[in-house]
């Protein structure tokens, strides 16, 4: 069975201060639970989240990565780096990546298999615009997502891999896909993973939902059988909502 993966995507935002107590408040939320608990905050308060932790079940990740070990790179941080300061989890291919600062599939490989050969748990996000849902697209969107960022990983590596399922429209707006309409993608990428690898893989790997999930959807999502959990952004930046949300996904 599948242990559910809540995890908070604090993105740029929190000074430190804030950053430390939102650490502590989900520390104490997260208790001995049937639920992994994933924070990953900007990288300059990697450090002192990771020691506001240490003494909980939370794991720290980082929200990128570069695939190069060390070197001219300005502004860059290495798979070393997050592993020195306790991630064990790095963020990969997320839409604002992609969309923002204008990411593609292959330098997302490229940052894949540099996490997995050096022991961070890649989050993998894929997930379509609203035009390509609207205009019927939304598998085959995802479908070369997964075929491109996931080139030359192996059936082995793929059990170390987190897939998030994340519709760009539904990333800060307020919207939501339905229950039906998240289970039938999260659905749809298990048996794309059984036809890449093979069903023993499709079955094991943890495919989370996110896009405006809070504490009030939050047990609906979670109910549905292909989701393995969330990955939350606005509703990971106060401990309360944060906790209701990892409560969901043990019940």
């Amino acid at each position: 069975m599948r242990r559910p993966l809540i995890a908070g995507n604090w993105k740029m935002n929190l000074k430190r201060d804030e950053a430390v107590d939102l650490a502590r408040g989900v520390g104490a939320a997260a208790g001995d639970g049937e639920v992994d608990v994933l924070v990953c905050p900007t990288f300059v308060h990697l450090d002192s989240v990771f020691s506001a932790v240490s003494d909980s079940k939370v794991a720290v990740g980082g929200q990128d990565v570069y695939f190069e070990g060390n070197g001219a790179f300005t502004g860059e941080t290495s798979t070393e780096m997050l592993k020195d300061l306790g991630c064990e989890f790095v963020i990969l291919g997320h839409s604002e990546r992609r969309n923002v600062i204008g990411e593609c599939d292959k330098l997302i490989n490229q940052k894949l298999h540099a996490a997995l050969a050096a022991g961070l748990k890649p989050i993998l996000c894929v997930g379509e615009l609203l035009e390509e849902r609207e205009s019927g697209k939304t598998m085959e969107v995802v479908q070369s997502q997964m075929d491109g960022s996931l080139e030359g990983v192996s059936a082995d590596q793929m059990a170390e891999v987190v897939v998030a399922y994340e519709p760009v429209w539904a990333i800060g707006t307020g919207k939501t896909a339905s229950p039906e309409q998240a289970q039938e993608v999260h659905a749809d990428l298990r048996t794309l993973l059984a036809t890449r690898y093979n069903q023993e893989v499709a079955d094991g790997v943890r495919i989370l939902y996110g896009g405006s999930v809070k504490p009030a959807n939050a047990a609906e999502l979670m109910a549905c059988p292909d989701i393995d959990g969330a990955l939350v952004g606005g509703a990971a930046l106060k401990a309360d909502s944060f906790a209701a949300i990892i409560e969901a996904a043990g019940a």
